[in-house]
């Protein structure tokens, strides 16, 4: 085996185990080519009883076949995100571009679905975006879900 092709499944392998902070809960079928649409539940490390559902597509054999470009899939996505228990916000980031909850790859090395959560303190609201981050040529496909927080008895828990 060349040294090139080494280092290129060696690389595979490595993206393929990176931990996954999401569990998969559905998987649809969207044509016989093999193309499904994913639905991952992910739990904001950072503020518990809140559950984003993100969905995003995945390229079968049979289209990238067809189509080449083997490593990557579209950007599309969508997020749910609610209160699925009391929730306990953590040590977040209150700034205004808040902070990364979730990251999934696209592509071998160029394209990610990122979710970042920001807060919206004058309406007491965590808002969960997500969006498509490339290298170059950024996508305008986004998603947003909010969770409110009033009314909710949101306990918020200071790290030291």
């Amino acid at each position: 085996m060349r040294p090139s092709l080494i280092a290129a499944s060696f690389l595979m392998a490595a993206l393929a185990a990176s931990p996954a902070s999401a569990e998969q809960v559905g998987e649809v079928g969207v044509d016989w080519l093999g193309n499904d649409i994913v639905i991952e539940a992910v739990s904001d490390p950072e503020v518990e009883g809140v559950t984003c559902h993100v969905t995003y597509f995945d390229r079968g054999m049979i289209d990238r076949l067809q189509k080449g470009n083997w490593f990557e899939d579209p950007s599309n996505s969508s997020i749910s995100c609610r209160q699925t228990g009391p929730i306990v916000i953590g040590d977040i980031d209150l700034g205004e571009d808040g902070e990364e909850v979730f990251k999934q790859r696209q592509s071998l090395i160029w394209k990610s679905v990122v979710v970042k959560r920001i807060y919206d303190e004058k309406n007491d609201t965590l808002i969960y975006l997500s969006h498509a981050r490339q290298v170059q040529d950024g996508s305008a496909k986004m998603a947003i879900s909010t969770v409110p927080l009033y009314g909710t008895k949101a306990r918020w828990v200071k790290e030291e």
